[in-house]
């Protein structure tokens, strides 16, 4: 059976679900849809954890989250990032977990599972383009945020890279800053992780 062809009016007069980004998150990213894959990337040292947090506080304010730690699970640092985040008062808007990815379906086909989950890293959860993009197909409503080492300014790895291509935000941490560089962008395009070392770094 042939899939559905929509008109232009069709796309003009649909309805989507959107994140209500509103002050510098809406400056930066504007309002992307609810679902699907963003893809964050960035070097050691640049503020990548920080601004990931911060990103599910302010995602906590409309959907619960799921943060898969496979990196570092629920490692001292992880508590101190979030203490940096001031993660306190989401409480069980987010939980922590470390899982692989069958026990991640198993944990989202439940009823009532969180809507956004966040993967750090990419690197850490062996999937494949294909399988990667067979997860997004199989929880259609549902956001993935995918958190990804960087070798230089790329992705690291080639799969990575494709899964960067695929999503429908990119966000490049550099310098303290989260540079919006996928189809959604605001008009200042960016959010400012910490002022002070953001200035030092970009010279502005």
């Amino acid at each position: 059976m042939a899939k559905r062809a929509y008109s232009v009016s069709d796309i003009l007069n649909k309805k989507y679900k959107v994140i209500p980004f509103e002050g510098e998150w809406g400056a930066a990213f504007s309002q992307p849809e609810s679902n699907g894959s963003w893809f964050i990337w960035a070097n050691s040292g640049n503020g990548k954890t920080t601004f990931v947090l911060k990103l599910c506080k302010e995602l906590s304010k409309h959907e619960r989250i799921l943060y898969n730690s496979l990196e570092e699970g629920s490692a001292k640092t992880m508590q101190n990032a979030f203490l940096n985040a001031g993660l306190a008062s989401v409480k069980r808007r987010l939980i922590l977990v470390q899982e692989s990815i069958e026990e991640l379906c198993e944990r989202l086909d439940r009823p009532k599972s969180q809507n956004v989950i966040v993967l750090d890293s990419f690197q850490y959860t062996g999937l494949s383009f294909e399988r990667y993009r067979e997860l997004v197909r199989r929880y259609p409503k549902k956001l993935f945020i995918i958190i990804s080492q960087a070798d230089g300014k790329q992705p690291s790895g080639r799969t990575a890279k494709r899964v960067m291509y695929d999503a429908s935000l990119k966000i490049w941490v550099e310098g303290y800053r989260a540079f919006s560089k996928g189809r959604y962008i605001g008009p200042l395009g960016y959010f400012t992780i910490w002022e002070r070392g953001a200035k030092e770094y970009h010279g502005m």
